[in-house]
């Protein structure tokens, strides 16, 4: 849990639990990961998945980030619901509306149809909506998508630098960017779940309701973890 869900690298995970008394290498680490991180994360979807499927009202936001793999440029499509939560990540080489297309069916596929779709005003979104039948329920505006971008905010181009606070840029930093375009998949899809769960949206609680629902997705954590 600490490396998905805290900025954290490999070594810094060992050199905590070296502190706790558990002499493990990051290599271990590493392997924890790579074996539980997709178990956990394709459970916690499932229970989501399940649980949100039954509201007809969403509205999406759909944005795109641009990230380098070994120097190529790679593009990480994602869909965010209108309380921030991440519903999808896909992440193709292209941002064409082949690409636009496979990301729309893969998202339809597994939470169902919403509402209204809000994108920025890449025209390949609004070609692959027109194949799904959907182009009557996109919105653009200048700034109708910041659920989106605050999401996934922009790459460290010197723009929007308040957006580089956001949790995905944080944890490509403390990895030091991805290598592979499978790792990248792996691991978007794994993080946006853990994020997820312990995504408490504490500016909108009192501190006495976020210590109560912090203490919970803990709880239900270590379920998931012994099961």
């Amino acid at each position: 849990m600490l490396y998905v869900r805290f900025p954290l690298s490999l070594r810094n995970v060992e050199d905590l639990l070296h502190e706790r008394g558990i002499d493990i290498s990051h290599e271990t680490v590493r392997y924890w990961w790579n074996r539980f991180g997709p178990m956990f994360a394709a459970e916690i979807r499932r229970k989501r998945v399940q649980q949100m499927r039954s509201y007809s009202n969403w509205q999406w936001h759909l944005d795109e980030v641009f990230v380098k793999i070994n120097g190529e440029r790679h593009y990480l499509w994602r869909a965010v619901d209108h309380e921030g939560e991440v519903l999808e990540s896909f992440v193709t080489k292209t941002r064409d509306r082949k690409a636009a297309l496979n990301f729309l069916k893969k998202t339809m596929r597994r939470h169902g149809l919403p509402k209204t779709l809000v994108t920025d005003k890449l025209r390949s979104y609004g070609a692959a909506m027109k194949v799904v039948g959907d182009a009557n329920k996109q919105e653009t505006g200048r700034w109708l998508n910041n659920r989106a971008e605050n999401s996934h905010p922009l790459p460290d181009s010197g723009l929007l630098a308040n957006h580089e606070k956001g949790p995905f840029r944080r944890r490509e930093r403390a990895m030091q960017r991805f290598r592979r375009m499978r790792s990248l998949q792996k691991f978007a899809a794994v993080h946006s779940s853990i994020c997820n769960y312990f995504n408490q949206e504490r500016a909108f609680y009192s501190r006495d309701n976020f210590k109560l629902n912090r203490a919970a997705a803990l709880s239900e954590w270590r379920q998931l973890c012994s099961a």
